[in-house]
């Protein structure tokens, strides 16, 4: 498998993943144009992308969606709640609901429950030919019933969104912090650093933090919480990413 974060923030998400037999994305919160753009730079033709799977639908993770569609018709992976949510901005002709785990050729996806100000989420496992991609972003926590089946995977793609205190000390008002810091907001460096250091274990080879605050969050700092809380619990992994909002990482093979 193969991954690159072509954008990630609140101004638009969207993660590219190929496996040998296909191209997909997820989530398309940036313009059509800019995902098409971001594509054509890792030499990936856009009408080559034949799935897109849906975290939630709040803008900045589905904004370039129904362009992108139109342009390419790639099959959408999403709920049934969100399909509903979808349904008065969307048409979406070609989808698949989410109810269980599911087989695309060489290709497995595991969804499970993430906790977000929406009326459904979801975080994803990708694996194919052995090797397992991690995906949660927007989400307040992680539910305990999962932490067994997120231990020791290759690859993890992970929010890292704020700073508590940068978040608090900031400009936002009061109830806007409250939302970021509650149960269905987002993960804070500290929140996901202490879950990846429970995750991690041999076999993972890499990390990418994503989603981190313009405002209230500073790469350094993000990198720093997650290297030292993985040094305190004697764990080590060689490849950290610290994602942009406007630049793409490069293609990774995991």
């Amino acid at each position: 498998m193969k991954i690159a974060v072509l954008a990630t923030g609140s101004k638009g998400n969207c993660t590219y993943i190929e496996t040998q037999e296909h191209k997909i994305l997820i989530d398309i919160g940036t313009t059509s144009l800019y995902a098409e753009k971001k594509l054509k730079q890792l030499e990936i033709d856009p009408k080559n992308i034949d799935s897109i799977f849906i975290t939630h639908t709040h803008i900045d993770h589905i904004n370039g969606l129904k362009v992108f569609l139109k342009k390419y018709n790639p099959t959408v992976f999403l709920t049934s709640k969100m399909y509903d949510e979808l349904a008065s901005t969307i048409i979406l002709n070609n989808y698949y609901l989410l109810e269980e785990d599911i087989v695309i050729d060489d290709l497995y996806i595991k969804s499970f429950k993430t906790s977000h100000d929406v009326g459904d989420s979801n975080g994803y496992i990708f694996e194919s030919n052995n090797k397992r991609i991690v995906y949660i972003t927007d989400t307040g926590y992680i539910n305990v019933k999962y932490h067994k089946m997120l231990t020791n995977q290759d690859f993890y793609v992970m929010e890292s969104n704020h700073d508590v205190k940068m978040l608090m000390d900031g400009t936002y008002p009061y109830y806007l912090k409250q939302r970021i810091v509650g149960d269905k907001g987002h993960l804070s460096n500290y929140d996901s650093a202490n879950y990846l250091a429970s995750f991690v274990g041999d076999k993972t080879k890499g990390i990418i933090l994503i989603h981190l605050s313009e405002d209230n969050n500073d790469p350094k700092l993000a990198y720093d919480t997650l290297a030292n809380t993985l040094a305190k619990r004697n764990k080590k992994v060689n490849n950290i990413i610290i994602s942009k909002q406007r630049e793409t990482t490069e293609l990774i093979e995991i």
